[in-house]
């Protein structure tokens, strides 16, 4: 698949389409509740934006409106950590499905504290250990940031504090699943340090055109094409995007693959960012979620768009 066996597609039309006809869907999902900073989202707010390799842009619905990415986050510090610490990560963390759901206890139990992947909340919380094992507890949540800043090619992306606080103050169980791996020697740093970054890049705030900017470089082979520069190595890329596949979207990813037959990555903020191969990124926010805790109207909205366009890619 490549970009200009789109080039008869009017992709604004595509996502203009998309967007009117996702609007009876938009309250049939439930907000989050279970971290209180998230629960005034309006359940009817709907964005998507598709970035290509070109550099254009095409967006409908509150395309720059900027929302809680939440676990979204971990696609950008599972590269940085790859980056910072190369493959070692493997040793703490596997690349398998969980079937469980995010913040699973019982699953991280039987397996001696390794997380399954790094997209589970397990996962990420160790992915989050190694990046301040190689910078610092102080500069965990800079270091991501100005990473992600690179990506987006904008430094208006912040952490929003009141839900930074949020997560920390409603975050027993991420607590709970960090001791635990630490008693296996998993997490090698100070619980509560790890968590701070962990909460705080959870945090982060991001419009659906900057998180498909952001996204780019997993389209482009680990190339940032606009900017001319490499963000990480192709091959790393590739592994990446087949995690986002198997993965992404916790224990709806098969279902995920199969409706929308693309690697993508979910948050209970309701993003989605879904990668399509050397063609582009694309975007999506819709806050309501189905019971696994990915965007019920989002997920539908790129199925929409896939089966239209035809990037599905099987």
């Amino acid at each position: 698949m490549r970009l200009d066996t789109f080039s008869h597609v009017d992709f604004q039309a595509e996502l203009d389409g998309v967007a009117d006809d996702i609007c009876p869907h938009l309250t049939k999902g439930k907000v989050a509740t279970y971290i209180p900073a998230l629960a005034s989202q309006r359940a009817d707010a709907f964005a998507i934006a598709l970035t290509t390799l070109r550099g254009e842009t095409f967006a409908a619905g509150e395309g720059d409106t900027p929302f809680s990415i939440q676990s979204v986050s971990k696609v950008f510090s599972l590269v940085l950590a790859l980056e910072m610490g190369g493959e070692d990560l493997w040793a703490r963390v596997g690349r398998e499905p969980s079937g469980s759901p995010f913040n699973s206890v019982v699953q991280l139990e039987k397996e001696e504290g390794r997380p399954r992947n790094p997209f589970i909340n397990a996962g990420a919380i160790v992915v989050a250990d190694t990046i301040i094992s190689h910078c610092g507890a102080s500069q965990g949540i800079d270091r991501l940031t100005d990473f992600i800043h690179t990506c987006a090619a904008s430094k208006s992306i912040a952490v929003n504090a009141e839900v930074a606080a949020s997560e920390a103050a409603y975050g027993d169980r991420n607590r709970a699943l960090a001791y635990f791996m630490k008693s296996f020697g998993i997490v090698q740093n100070d619980v509560p340090e790890v968590l701070d970054t962990y909460f705080r890049q959870c945090a982060l705030e991001m419009s659906v055109k900057q998180l498909a900017r952001a996204g780019l470089f997993l389209a482009g082979g680990g190339q940032d094409p606009c900017a001319g520069r490499r963000i990480t190595s192709h091959e790393r890329v590739d592994r990446v995007n087949s995690i986002m596949m198997l993965c992404g979207h916790y224990d709806r990813s098969g279902e995920f693959a199969f409706r929308v037959g693309l690697a993508g990555k979910s948050g209970v903020g309701g993003g989605i960012l879904a990668v399509i191969p050397d063609v582009g990124t694309v975007a999506v926010w819709s806050p309501g979620l189905n019971e696994a805790g990915n965007s019920l109207a989002g997920t539908l909205a790129l199925e929409m768009l896939s089966d239209r366009v035809g990037l599905n890619l099987f």
